[in-house]
């Protein structure tokens, strides 16, 4: 039998999962999916965009495994302008929990992305700018990305999953999504490979990308 490998767009305040955890949207109330599908990782529900759902056990070991190095790709809207030496604190790795973060790329927007308005209101502090990075990332630690930007001294205020490998959000508005090609799903099993011995995870590091 074929993959199903669903690319979705999650919105703001719906939770990773298809059971209900109290008040929160599931990803029950959109689709319909296949009743064989599951996320490939997750995203917080305070977070928003790019879900994998499928249920191809190669394509969810790629996608959530370490070892597998398999890029993810965020912009973030920060508070305050990050300076060229918070920047350089987020490329080289920032100490989260006891352990170094991997390096990662890091990119200060020129311009804010042009994504459909949040259902709830940006946390805002009169008189503290705001602006975009874009940061790429080969590990899923929780809420990684939030927990990165805070410890250089700019917390994140919105967070959205823009890529993940070769896969983006193009065409898709937030609640929608698409069943990726024969072809997509080809390059997504065979895109990356896994890291030497030597980098695999440690003791106790989460392997679900939650950031």
């Amino acid at each position: 039998m074929p993959a199903n490998v669903i690319l979705f767009y999650k919105p703001y305040g719906v939770i990773s999962q298809f059971t209900p955890d109290g008040d929160w949207k599931t990803l029950a109330e959109f689709g319909p999916f296949p009743d064989t599908v599951y996320p490939a990782g997750r995203l917080d529900a305070d977070s928003e965009g790019l879900l994998l759902l499928t249920d191809d056990n190669v394509i969810k070991r790629r996608i959530t495994e370490p070892r597998f190095m398999h890029p993810r790709t965020y912009a973030v809207q920060v508070e305050r302008v990050p300076d060229s030496n918070a920047l350089e604190k987020l490329r080289r790795g920032v100490m989260i929990e006891g352990e170094m973060t991997r390096r990662a790329d890091v990119t200060l927007l020129a311009a804010a992305p042009d994504f459909p308005p949040r259902p709830a209101p940006i946390r805002f502090r009169k008189n503290v700018p705001t602006t975009w990075i874009e940061v790429t990332l080969t590990e899923g630690r929780n809420r990684q990305v939030r927990k990165m930007t805070a410890a250089v001294g700019h917390p994140a205020l919105r967070l959205v999953r823009t890529r993940m490998g070769n896969l983006t959000l193009d065409g898709l508005l937030p609640g929608t999504w698409r069943n990726l090609s024969a072809s997509e799903i080809r390059t997504l099993r065979g895109s990356t490979s896994p890291r030497p011995d030597r980098y695999r995870k440690k003791p106790g590091r989460s392997s679900r990308p939650g950031p």
